[in-house]
């Protein structure tokens, strides 16, 4: 199978083979006005034999007409697919990326700094700019909430947590995933103040929360890290 390096010249190929039928299409109609300007000019004159001639020429270039047209609609399908082959290529090689590197910081502590340079792989921008299922809170819009139970025990207990609703969602093979549970973004989501978090942000129900907290908010992991370093 030719790699996607090659599906720039293919597409530009392509595109340059629809521009000619494009333009034979165009000189096509050009010749069919004249012809029917030329039988509406002359038709009054014309012999009824010399009439099935001319409007039989008529007919013919309609039907090379719709020829060029019926070739340039299946080369763009064609394109389409080529495009569409590449991107579910590119699709099952991203989740086969995905799940190894999700294998290796599962197998890893979460603590370990060689796995969070790991999950660093998506920048903040595109985390903060991407379209999610749900809202994500801010410190302006959020009420007062239940301050966090720190401890490796809460640690333990939500990293377990999978919420069963995201799996009954359909999901974008393309849209980024978020929390510590893998997952993509639903529902109300709070983002982590720690500005290296590996993740930034967090499904309410993964960090055991209902409402905003008020003042900064730090994920349990960068709490323990914090807590290491004091």
């Amino acid at each position: 199978v030719a790699g996607i390096e090659n599906l720039p010249c293919e597409l530009q190929r392509n595109f340059q083979l629809m521009r000619e039928l494009d333009q034979r299409t165009e000189d096509k109609k050009a010749e069919i006005d004249s012809l029917a300007a030329e039988y509406i000019e002359s038709v009054k004159n014309m012999l009824p034999e010399e009439r099935v001639e001319h409007l039989k020429k008529i007919q013919s270039a309609y039907s090379k007409c719709k020829e060029y047209s019926d070739d340039k609609v299946q080369l763009a399908m064609q394109t389409y697919e080529m495009v569409d082959k590449h991107i579910r290529r590119l699709d099952a090689d991203l989740a086969r990326f995905e799940a190894d590197l999700k294998d290796k910081l599962e197998g890893s502590d979460f603590e370990n700094p060689g796995s969070r340079s790991l999950k660093k792989g998506r920048s903040q921008k595109d985390k903060r700019s991407s379209r999610g299922r749900g809202r994500r809170t801010s410190e302006e819009d959020t009420p007062k909430k239940k301050k966090l139970k720190d401890g490796s025990e809460f640690a333990d207990t939500i990293l377990s947590v999978h919420p069963s609703d995201v799996l009954d969602m359909p999901v974008d093979p393309n849209e980024p995933t978020y929390c510590l549970c893998h997952q993509v973004s639903y529902g109300e989501m709070i983002g982590c103040d720690n500005p290296d978090c590996p993740i930034e942000w967090f499904h309410f129900a993964c960090v055991d929360l209902t409402t905003k907290p008020k003042g900064k908010w730090f994920c349990p992991r960068c709490v323990q890290e914090r807590k290491k370093k004091k």
